[in-house]
């Protein structure tokens, strides 16, 4: 994001008059409001790039406004101020979709630091594809919450991209200068995870012959990533929550704690809210990481995603002259459920480029495995139930189909040629299916 315009939305007016003053001579454009109603007045007819507005307001507090502006302009990020200060109403503000949080009274400069988070550019990701509208919701979200200092729960199915979000959310943020240290807590056994984590002095136990600093030790001043978080053990827990409580590590064996300024961005394939329930996850644990959760979805949520992936996979291990997929092998790709998500689709593109022989990828080449969704004998279905599926599974696949050739055509506004091209199939097919869908009835957003 370019640095920009700022609206601020204060109903106390020397406070409003001194921050305009203070971000306008930051170069930045500054437009005033007293209150939520004026500053969407304002939003009606000017473009701005961060709202900074008051808590404690009315008619309209900033609350309000805060869910209003998500319903209207989903992307704008808010930073919200009020004298009132305490962790369960930075956490209430965070919920309801704040970018940042910030407790009057504060110097000019710490206001100038907060604001320049949101007007930096934004580091893009390479290895983040999001064609899918899903994933580009949360595409948005990462990107703004990556502009805070706030812990990040990451959820979602294994092989659904989590790690990726995560580096993703470290790159953007203030912190993208800093180290990113990763550790996959089911990686490591359990009497080696403590020492990584904290690290441990010589002879600290057996084995120990020399000093070495844990993980938050080296994460210092950038992101520790504890993939799989779920697979902690309690007692370990405990020490983690007195770790991200205090702000201070202490090496096994060490007599003093050392101050630490990491941010945590934590991962897990579980519901963590039902492993509290069940006792295998610390609940005050749990809130402590839970201040900002974000749902990865699985590859079938994002069907829009299948065909961009597997094409940035074929050109990260065939970079020179990549094949292109047909036309049956993209249909079977977007039948499929990919039950192993990206980790799944990503390995069935390189055994397409081990198997193949020509300049296209076929359906003989991707060797996808059925998927077992119900355990069913299909002995006793009756031959008209199957048939019953197989329309049904059909019907889906055109209209997904249909679905696509729209939605490229609209990005490419009309031009057959360049739709053709985004969907990876030849301009000859894609007249043949437009006339199809044009015989079925289907409005066609054709130049």
């Amino acid at each position: 994001m370019n640095r920009g315009a700022v609206l601020v939305v204060e109903d106390d007016q020397p406070l409003k008059a001194a921050l305009a003053a203070t971000l306008g001579g930051a170069g930045l454009a500054v437009l005033e409001a007293s209150d939520g109603e004026e500053a969407l007045g304002k939003l009606e007819s000017a473009q701005v790039d961060l709202v900074i507005s008051d808590v404690q307001m009315t008619p309209m507090d900033g609350f309000e406004l805060l869910r209003a502006l998500g319903l209207r302009y989903p992307n704008l990020p808010v930073l919200l101020m009020t004298a009132y200060g305490s962790i369960d109403k930075a956490v209430e503000a965070m919920k309801y979709g704040a970018a940042d949080y910030l407790v009057k009274p504060f110097e000019a400069a710490e206001l100038q630091a907060r604001v320049s988070r949101f007007l930096r550019p934004t580091v893009p990701s390479k290895d983040f594809i999001a064609a899918d509208p899903v994933s580009r919701e949360l595409f948005a979200t990462a990107e703004r919450v990556a502009a805070t200092s706030a812990t990040v729960l990451l959820g979602g199915e294994s092989g659904s991209g989590k790690e990726v979000i995560a580096r993703f959310i470290h790159n953007a943020s203030p912190r993208a200068k800093g180290p990113l240290v990763a550790l996959n807590c089911a990686a490591i056994p359990e009497n080696m995870l403590e020492a990584l984590l904290f690290g441990h002095e010589k002879g600290a136990f057996t084995g120990a012959t020399g000093r070495s600093d844990g993980k938050f030790v080296q994460a210092d001043g950038g992101t520790l990533l504890l993939d799989e978080i779920s697979e902690m053990d309690l007692t370990l827990q405990a020490k983690l929550l007195r770790v991200l409580q205090e702000r201070e590590v202490e090496p096994i064996g060490g007599r003093a704690p050392r101050s630490i300024d990491v941010r945590v961005v934590a991962t897990t394939n579980r519901d963590l809210a039902q492993e509290v329930a069940e006792g295998r996850f610390r609940e005050d644990l749990f809130y402590r990481l839970n201040v900002f959760p974000l749902r990865v979805p699985p590859l079938r949520e994002r069907p829009l995603d299948v065909l961009p992936l597997a094409q940035h996979f074929v050109t990260r291990h065939h970079p020179i002259d990549p094949p292109a997929f047909s036309a049956h092998a993209q249909a079977e790709m977007f039948a499929h459920r990919w039950p192993g998500n990206v980790r799944e689709l990503e390995n069935a593109v390189e055994r397409a480029l081990v198997l193949l022989n020509g300049p296209t990828i076929e359906t003989q080449h991707l060797r996808l495995e059925p998927v077992e969704y119900q355990q069913t004998d299909v002995g006793d279905v009756p031959a008209i139930a199957i048939d019953e599926l197989n329309h049904e599974l059909v019907g889906e696949l055109k209209a997904q189909e249909t679905r696509l050739i729209i939605e490229a055509l609209e990005f490419s506004g009309g031009r057959r040629g360049a739709a053709a091209e985004r969907l990876g199939i030849s301009p000859r097919t894609l007249r043949y299916k437009l006339a199809r869908m044009r015989a079925a009835g289907v409005a066609v957003p054709c130049r």
